[in-house]
Parts: C-alpha cells; sequence; structure tokens
C-alpha cells in the first residue's frame, strides 16, 4: 500500500474523532481533494469506515495486548485502530506490510519510542491472534463487542425489540448495503434507465419500495451522467415510502418541515407531476441552498424553499392551509448507523429524549396547519420508541381531531405489507428487514 495513502486514511480518522465530524461528509471531500486510483479510494473507503465500524471491537483486541493502559494521542490511537482493523478485517494486504508502514508512520509522527510500542503491540496480536468473543459470558456485552454498538444501546433496543432483533440489527449495521437511486418521472421512466445502465455493466434491480426506485448492486452512478442531468437522484429506498404514502395528486398544496437536503420534497414534486404548490423549510439557511439545487437538478419548479423553525409555522401560515404535511423529523439517527457509523458513538440516551420532545414540538405545530380530511406523513430514520411510537402517542392524547390512518399498508408493496415492523402507531423499517436504512413512518388524518 502507498504510504501517503496510510497517512490520508490516518489523518481522515482523526478527523472524525476530534471534530466530531460525520465519515460520509469527510471522506467524501477527501476524495475530491487527493488524485488517487480507483482502487486506492476504494481502500481508503474500505479502511476508514470499517474501522469506524469496528471500533469497540477493535479497542477490546488492543486493550488485550496493551499491559499499562496509558491515555494514547489521539494520532497513535487512530493508527493502531486502523492497523488492527486491517490485519484482522482484510485478508489482501499481508499483515507484515501493515506492521512495517504502521511503524514507519509512527517514527515520522512521533519518535523510536512511539514506534517500537505501535511495533510491538501490532507484531504481538499478528503472533499471538486476537481474543475469542464467544468466550464473552455476558449476551449483552458480546453483541456490545463483536458488533461494536455501546452496551447501553444494545440494552435499550433489547428491552423494545427483544434479543433476536437487536442482534440481527447490530449485525446488519456493519453491512454494505447496495445503493438506491430514484428515476425523474417527467423526464425518464426507470425501464429505460435500468436498461441504460445494465448495458454501461450495472447490475440493479427494481425496488419494492417505489415504482420510481432502482437499486444498484454493482457499479459507480458517479461515473455516468444520470445524475447532473436530472435523470435520476440518490436517495434510501426507506425513505421513498414518505411521498408514496402521502397519496399525492397535482394541484395541491403541500408543506415540508423539515426538508433538507431535499430527496423527499423532490419526490413530492414529481409525485404531484410539479403541477401544484409545494413549501419546503429547514433550520438553516445553508441547507436551504440544497433545496434549491436539487430542485434546480432535476428540473422541479413547484417547490419554494424558506429558512424557518418547524415548530413555528403556524405563525406564518393560517390554520388549515395544507392538503397534505411532510415531518420528516430531525431525530438521533440510529436507524442510518451502515453509513454513518459514528453516530453509535457520539449518540445518548438524553439525546433521545431531548430530541423526542422537539419532535413532539413540530408535529403539534405543523398539524394545525393541515386541512380537514387532510393526511400528514411523519417519519424519522431511528429505529428508537421514544422518538417514534411514543411521540405519535402522545401527540394523539393531546389532538383527539386526528386519528392515525393505517390503510396507507395496503397501499403498499406485498413485501412492505407483511414487514415485522407493523404497530397501531405505523410501520417501523429495520435495516436488516430490507437491506435498508431504519426508518419510521406513519400516517396521521385530521378528521372532518
Amino acid at each position: 500500500m502507498k504510504y501517503q495513502l496510510r497517512q490520508t486514511m490516518l489523518d481522515v480518522l482523526i478527523r472524525i474523532e476530534k471534530d466530531k465530524g460525520f465519515s460520509n461528509l469527510l471522506l467524501n471531500h477527501e476524495l475530491k481533494q487527493t488524485d488517487l486510483t480507483e482502487k486506492d479510494k476504494r481502500l481508503l473507503t474500505e479502511v476508514v469506515y470499517g474501522t469506524v465500524q469496528n471500533q469497540i471491537a477493535i479497542d477490546y483486541y488492543l486493550a488485550a495486548f496493551m499491559k499499562n493502559k496509558k491515555k494514547l494521542d489521539l494520532w497513535v490511537k487512530q493508527l493502531l485502530r486502523m492497523s488492527v482493523y486491517q490485519m484482522v478485517y482484510l485478508e489482501k494486504i499481508p499483515d507484515h506490510a501493515v506492521v512495517h508502514e504502521s511503524v514507519e508512520i509512527a517514527k515520522i509522527r512521533g519518535h523510536k519510542g512511539i514506534a517500537s510500542f505501535v511495533n510491538g503491540i501490532l507484531r504481538s496480536i499478528q503472533r499471538k491472534g486476537i481474543p475469542d468473543l464467544a468466550l464473552i459470558d455476558d449476551p449483552v456485552e458480546r453483541i456490545s463487542i463483536e458488533t461494536s454498538h455501546p452496551t447501553w444501546l444494545v440494552k435499550r433496543w433489547i428491552e423494545m425489540y427483544g434479543m433476536e432483533c437487536t442482534q440481527a440489527m447490530c449485525r446488519e449495521n456493519l453491512k454494505h448495503f447496495p445503493m438506491s437511486i430514484r428515476i425523474q418521472p417527467l423526464k425518464t421512466n426507470r425501464e429505460s434507465v435500468m436498461k441504460q445502465l445494465e448495458n454501461e455493466g450495472f447490475t440493479v434491480a427494481a425496488s419494492q419500495f417505489s415504482s420510481q426506485g432502482i437499486l444498484i448492486e454493482k457499479g459507480n452512478i458517479f461515473k455516468t451522467n444520470l445524475l447532473q442531468d436530472g435523470l435520476v437522484t440518490i436517495q434510501d429506498q426507506s425513505s421513498m415510502l414518505a411521498a408514496e404514502s402521502l397519496k399525492l395528486e397535482p394541484g395541491m398544496k403541500v408543506l415540508d418541515t423539515c426538508s433538507a437536503p431535499g430527496g423527499k420534497v423532490t419526490h413530492i414534486a414529481e409525485k404531484i407531476a410539479d403541477q401544484g404548490e409545494i413549501h419546503a423549510y429547514d433550520l438553516h439557511q445553508k441547507k436551504v441552498k440544497l433545496i434549491e439545487e436539487k430542485a434546480a437538478t432535476l428540473d422541479l419548479h413547484s417547490i419554494s424553499a424558506f429558512q424557518g423553525d418547524a415548530r413555528k409555522l403556524h405563525e406564518k401560515y393560517e390554520e388549515a392551509s395544507f392538503d397534505r404535511i411532510l415531518i420528516d423529523a430531525p431525530c438521533s439517527g440510529l436507524g442510518v448507523i451502515n453509513g454513518k457509523p459514528e453516530i453509535k458513538y457520539t449518540k445518548q440516551a438524553q439525546d433521545i429524549e431531548r430530541l423526542a420532545s422537539i419532535q413532539l414540538e413540530i408535529i403539534q405545530a405543523a398539524s394545525k396547519l393541515l386541512k380537514p380530511a387532510g393526511l400528514l406523513i411523519y417519519s424519522t430514520c431511528t429505529v428508537d420508541k421514544e422518538e417514534n411510537n411514543q411521540v405519535v402517542q402522545r401527540f394523539l392524547e393531546k389532538n383527539p381531531a386526528f386519528s392515525i390512518d393505517l390503510s396507507f399498508r395496503e397501499e403498499l408493496s406485498e413485501p412492505l405489507i407483511k414487514a415485522p415492523g407493523w404497530s397501531s402507531e405505523g410501520l417501523q423499517l429495520f435495516p436488516q428487514d430490507f437491506q435498508t436504512d431504519g426508518f419510521f413512518l406513519t400516517r396521521i388524518k385530521r378528521n372532518s
């Protein structure tokens, strides 16, 4: 492996931990800035994601070989982590190469003593092998270490969903999911896009979530012109359900309360054939620009984007102003750990409690703007009941003029109708169900 490539890996890992940055954003920035080969870019992505995804397990392995638990400099800790990841989880890179290059980096970034320390740890792992996780008696601790999910989170999910579901969810969060895209139906159709991709060597499949969705099982969508030509956009399958479940028709007036970066609101615009009025809001002005840019790329003109707090939108409009409302609420993101693995280390139980309070405020305020017989979708990209089922329950207790409309279940495809996550509050998708983000969705109706 090239020495510079390992330095880049280390720099990205340091920034993820030090700046609490999202791995996908930092990686994408780095990939655009460097002139690495495609092969090196894939390896950079693999090692960075893999090291973060498996951090708790890696630290457990390292602890077995560190006699004195002295506090390490961040760069040394990350160097050891990425080295162990390659030695334990990757087969194509020889252990001796990993050890040699890690020691060379340690010499340059530190001193001879640090280099000797790094060499000693990695040589011991190479010689003795890693501890057997199957020997851990406590099942909660074993799941936590095996899948690198904090113990408090594993316990919380077991209480909510049981041991089997939790174990499957944690394991699925370590896997690679196929990318999904959504076609712009006013400019093309799914069959022609799938045929074009197949002709270019892609392996694709039709999504069961949306008639506009395509799964890319093999191939790089960024090597085509489809994105920049506005014929497709990247969107996880699960989040396509928001617009699919809104029962949209041309001419409707729609409110999207928490819209950035614009995936769901542009889907809404496509579902109403770009004939109607869509008001899209985000709390931050710079994110409003992302909505506008996505709408422009897809040649959609029914969307007006504004900066605004979703909890205060009832102050901007008269009551009962909208036919449809989407609340894709700010949440803990515990359903998207697969793509943003650092989330599982940075979120705490008190964050969930705080977010649930905000979510209730948003639905309480925005619901006032829904017309009688109008429909509201409440969705999140989390798997936590406090943010999902309990928010819906608390809202309905306070607002008897609204009720859950579970008839949207029958509007979905057969596999989704049979999904295991249905409850009286709506649909909870788990990552292991369809190789998608964890996602909660329900439809609420304002009674006439």
